[in-house]
């Protein structure tokens, strides 16, 4: 995913009754260089002034009131009203230094999807954290990076930063849902909201890239953290995400690949180099391909079959010597036209004449077929021999000078 190398910036802040703390953490974040895009600020049904005082400190701050109760909310409220690249953590105790956002940006800039802040690697610390909750937070930070296999130093910080869009893979309860009704919150709307992001970015296998911070003591006011009920929510929080990972794994395991569904007939014809299609077939180099069937080469395919050098083929036969074969018997020989001297046999119904030879009464007759000439025959002669003679029959020739001595004989013994 190519993402901006220049990102523009949503501080999101949630607040109950911290006014006195806002005239000190807004005006140090809007001076934070590079400059914010945006300081939004979550409101949860304060009473001492804290919109007001919002405002008049800093004229373009956001305000967003929160649609139930608890910090998960909040945040989830501030994150859905969000219109930056990437999205900063920020609790409005004064606790957390505005001077480290360019160092969260700048880890997500060069690769990370999430940033996580963290008071125990080097450059981190503390002036807060009492004993018991370094305890309690090494306790559960084990059990987290056991149960996800990741290598987190410290689960519970709050001071976070993400590109803004992964909100639809953490899957956060959507800020319009109603609350219960007997007065408890949805999961993920109190203190866990940081577990329950730490763990959905794991089970999302996103890259995360821990940045160091120092956490200062709270300026004005009581906090609202609850060190052995939130301790408890957090461990609840771990076990719950496992199983929701695992089931999310095996729901995807189990899930048949998907099957390609044919593509519909489109309403209007395709065009294809140009040409529109004709009777819902495409058209290739300019041809339409007839009956339905395809075009190759600008030769249409006849009967389910390819054309070969721009000749059909007929029954599965390739042509052969430019002719194509019939009814599968292969390619005939060309037909090469007669020469001008020779006569073609002229064809005849009537029966081939048989030859005969010359054989004894006694023996069988039986006539021969023989082939038929392949020019016209000579014709008969005037003079046949008599039946039963044994003398050949005279040629034209002789016969016209007999004809001829028999009419000068004729005249002298006329005269």
């Amino acid at each position: 995913m190519q993402r901006s190398q220049q990102p523009t910036v949503s501080v999101v802040v949630p607040t109950r009754n911290e006014a006195r703390n806002l005239q000190v953490v807004l005006p140090a974040i809007a001076a934070v260089r590079p400059a914010v895009h945006e300081i939004i600020v979550v409101d949860g049904n304060s009473v001492d002034g804290t919109i007001e005082t919002a405002r008049r400190v800093l004229p373009w701050v956001r305000i967003v009131e929160q649609t139930r109760k608890g910090k998960g909310n909040a945040m989830a409220c501030g994150f859905a009203a969000a219109t930056g690249d990437i999205i900063v953590m920020f609790d409005a105790d004064g606790s957390a230094d505005p001077a480290e956002i360019p160092a969260f940006v700048q880890a997500l800039v060069d690769g990370a999807d999430f940033a996580k802040g963290t008071r125990f690697a080097r450059g981190g610390g503390s002036d807060d954290i009492t004993l018991l909750r370094r305890s309690g937070n090494a306790g559960l930070n084990g059990v987290a990076n056991m149960l996800f296999g990741t290598r987190h130093s410290d689960l519970c910080y709050g001071y976070n930063a993400f590109w803004a869009d992964l909100l639809p893979l953490l899957e956060l309860p959507a800020v319009d849902a109603p609350a219960p009704g007997d007065g408890s919150m949805l999961w993920g709307d109190g203190f866990e909201i940081e577990t329950v992001l730490a763990c959905r970015v794991a089970a999302a296998d996103l890259r995360v890239t821990e940045v160091p911070s120092y956490e200062r003591e709270r300026m004005f006011g009581d906090t609202n953290l609850r060190t052995f009920a939130d301790g408890t929510r957090v461990l609840r929080t771990l076990a719950a995400e496992r199983r929701r990972a695992s089931k999310k794994t095996e729901q995807k395991a189990e899930q048949p690949a998907a099957r390609m569904a044919p593509a519909p007939r489109p309403t209007q014809p395709p065009v294809r180099d140009g040409h529109p299609a004709r009777n819902g077939h495409a058209v290739q180099n300019g041809h339409a391909a007839p009956n339905g069937h395809a075009v190759s080469n600008g030769h249409a395919v006849s009967n389910g079959h390819s054309v070969s050098n721009g000749h059909a083929v007929a029954n599965g036969f390739a042509p052969q010597n430019g002719f194509a074969p019939q009814d599968g018997l292969g390619a005939p020989r060309p037909h090469h036209r007669p020469e001008r001297d020779t006569l073609p046999v002229p064809p005849t119904t009537e029966p081939v004449t048989a030859h005969f030879t010359a054989v004894s009464p006694t023996e069988d007759v039986t006539p021969v077929a023989g082939p038929r000439p392949a020019q016209r025959p000579s014709p008969r002669p005037v003079n046949r021999p008599a039946v039963g003679s044994d003398r050949p029959a005279p040629d034209r020739a002789a016969a016209q000078r007999e004809a001829v001595d028999a009419r000068y004989a004729l005249e002298e013994e006329a005269s």
